[in-house]
């Protein structure tokens, strides 16, 4: 009889065992790696996490960390230290696909996309006397800080122009509060901005400091877009910054979720229902351009299941 009982008790042990892991991708936190803390990335994900937190308590548990933005994001989802990141989408290209800032590397294919969120221009702010990239051969320019995704767009839009980064300007590696003080100063003649705007170094430079933003023609867009899948076009409203008189006509790349491809479907579906369906309850300016349309552009990887089932229900194939 003790037997039995001890067989019995071990067995109610497993069952109780199997119980918790079947549950275990709900109940659990899932870590979002998102950016630095006085970013966009940090600011927006918090909002969405503070608000899909309390509507889908039952359902997930989102807990989002500072980190280094897009690349260190896509290398803590690959180790499992994350489970769900933001990124720029030509940075999670060029790990999927081993290019650019991966090249050389194994092609990481352990994530898949949820949405684009909104759209990261690519601002070419420049002295008074350059008026177009053609313009930029033989100047200073800063391409962002070394190995970022910005000087990656500098890259392949400086190529188009038919210029070498290496080779056609004086490139400097800059952030982009400190490229923005360098061409106050005239230290350099140029510099690539990629985020969201207004830029908030975009924005204070232009309050005592008049300078251009250089746009990108159509026939350029079509040729960055037919040799990278990434960019989408997007104006600069004249309204932007107060230096502009013109909107500016220019590309962008998009903020991206995207989730390892063994978080279970039902906590991707959620979290993708959850996005859209409830974003007027995030306390975030960013929130108003998120809309399923939207979600599913600019994407060149596969999307997660539990994202495809969401799109699906509404109709979007």
């Amino acid at each position: 009889m003790k037997n039995i009982k001890k067989i019995t008790s071990v067995l109610l042990s497993f069952v109780l065992l199997l119980s918790l892991i079947a549950c275990s991708d709900s109940s659990k936190a899932q870590i979002i790696a998102t950016g630095g803390a006085s970013g966009t990335y940090y600011g927006f994900t918090g909002a969405i996490s503070t608000a899909l937190n309390t509507s889908l308590k039952d359902k997930l548990k989102l807990n989002p960390i500072t980190t280094g933005a897009s690349k260190a994001n896509i290398q803590l989802l690959d180790t499992n230290e994350a489970q769900i990141a933001i990124v720029q989408n030509d940075v999670m290209s060029y790990a999927y696909n081993a290019t650019d800032m991966f090249a050389g590397s194994t092609p990481i294919k352990s994530f898949s996309a949820i949405a684009s969120c909104y759209p990261e221009s690519i601002q070419i702010i420049a002295s008074k006397n350059i008026n177009s990239i053609e313009d930029l051969k033989g100047k200073k320019v800063s391409v962002g800080d070394a190995g970022s995704g910005t000087e990656f767009n500098a890259k392949q839009i400086l190529e188009v122009y038919g210029l070498d980064i290496d080779k056609d300007i004086n490139k400097q590696n800059q952030s982009f509060g400190d490229s923005a003080e360098s061409l106050r100063n005239g230290t350099i003649d140029a510099a690539f901005v990629t985020a969201g705007h207004p830029t908030v170094a975009v924005v204070e430079l232009s309050t005592n400091f008049d300078f251009n933003i250089l746009s990108i023609d159509t026939n350029h867009i079509n040729e960055l877009k037919n040799k990278y899948s990434f960019y989408t076009p997007l104006t600069i409203p004249k309204n932007t910054y107060s230096v502009l008189k013109n909107d500016v006509q220019t590309v962008a790349v998009m903020a991206t979720f995207v989730a390892r491809n063994d978080l279970s479907e039902d906590v991707v579906y959620e979290f993708t229902k959850g996005l859209f369906e409830q974003k007027d309850s995030f306390a975030h300016a960013k929130a108003e351009l998120l809309n399923p349309q939207t979600g599913i552009s600019g994407i060149s990887i596969p999307f997660h299941g539990g994202a495809l089932k969401y799109y699906n229900e509404i109709g979007l194939k």
